[in-house]
């Protein structure tokens, strides 16, 4: 169970690293693997547990994340750990059970609302003492949390007052993450399309990426304004990739940035930005 980083390159399913620097190159696991002394800041991202989903091992699929979570961090220590909406399915009653599994990881976390979290946001920041729209800063990092639905569950653009308003607000820290559930491009078949949040983000070349959950068979990249669009895929829920797992996202002393998932103990898909 305690298998090195060396052990996790030996252990790829598929292995495809790049580096955006004035183009983009492709690197090697073992190119990837010789930066890790270099890794300055690093966090996992997990969405659609989707608790309380008939005919699903719910309770299992959140065991096994928040077990997987943890070796992980044990090896390779994390700042932080977000789980990016569909946290239950459907029913205000999951979402206390929910929080118990989460709270489980030893990690810090924090949560996003999406399409299947259908409770109120007065009960939101009741059960997750935080509001629906909230920042969290780590140093030189900041983490921006947008809801993108609301108790009926509609797919909905997040907040783009209250975007700008932190947006301006850290446009000096070095790097922002945004993190929202529902992908505001349509790139899929279950995203919106929100062209006003694309022409304020693209104002702040300090957005370093955004994380989208939503899409459980989706576990890539895309990329607009030069800023990279990743998927995590899912660990719960009924539909999606055939494994459940979670990104790694890892920061290096030039701010470039190592990104793969977690099968969820192989590493797969990764790309360096």
């Amino acid at each position: 169970m305690k298998s090195s980083r060396r052990t996790f390159l030996k252990s790829f399913s598929v292995a495809s690293a790049w580096l955006l620097s004035g183009g983009i190159q492709e690197l090697t696991a073992a190119q990837v693997d010789s930066l890790k002394s270099k890794v300055t800041f690093r966090f996992v991202v997990a969405s659609d547990g989707h608790y309380g989903q008939v005919n699903t091992d719910f309770n299992d699929f959140y065991s096994k994340i928040t077990q997987h979570i943890n070796l992980f961090h044990q090896q390779s220590p994390l700042q932080g750990c977000v789980i990016n909406g569909d946290i239950i399915h459907d029913k205000k009653e999951f979402l206390l059970p929910a929080k118990q599994k989460l709270d489980q990881l030893t990690v810090p976390y924090f949560v996003t609302k999406g399409n299947h979290d259908m409770v109120s946001d007065e009960y939101w920041k009741e059960v997750w003492n935080v509001p629906v729209n909230y920042e969290n800063k780590f140093k030189k990092n900041t983490f921006l949390m947008l809801s993108t639905s609301n108790e009926k569950g509609e797919y909905l653009s997040p907040d783009l007052t209250w975007l700008k308003s932190k947006l301006e607000e850290h446009k000096s820290q070095k790097n922002i993450f945004i993190f929202l559930h529902i992908p505001q491009y349509k790139w899929t078949s279950n995203a919106i399309d929100t062209p006003a949040y694309f022409e304020l983000t693209k104002q702040y070349p300090n957005i370093k990426a955004v994380f989208h959950g939503h899409e459980h068979d989706q576990d890539g990249v895309k990329i607009l304004h030069d800023t990279p669009f990743l998927f995590d895929s899912h660990f719960g829920g009924n539909w999606g990739t055939s494994y459940r797992g979670f990104r790694v996202v890892e920061l290096l002393k030039d701010n470039s940035m190592i990104t793969y998932m977690m099968n969820p103990s192989d590493r797969i898909n990764e790309f360096t930005h």
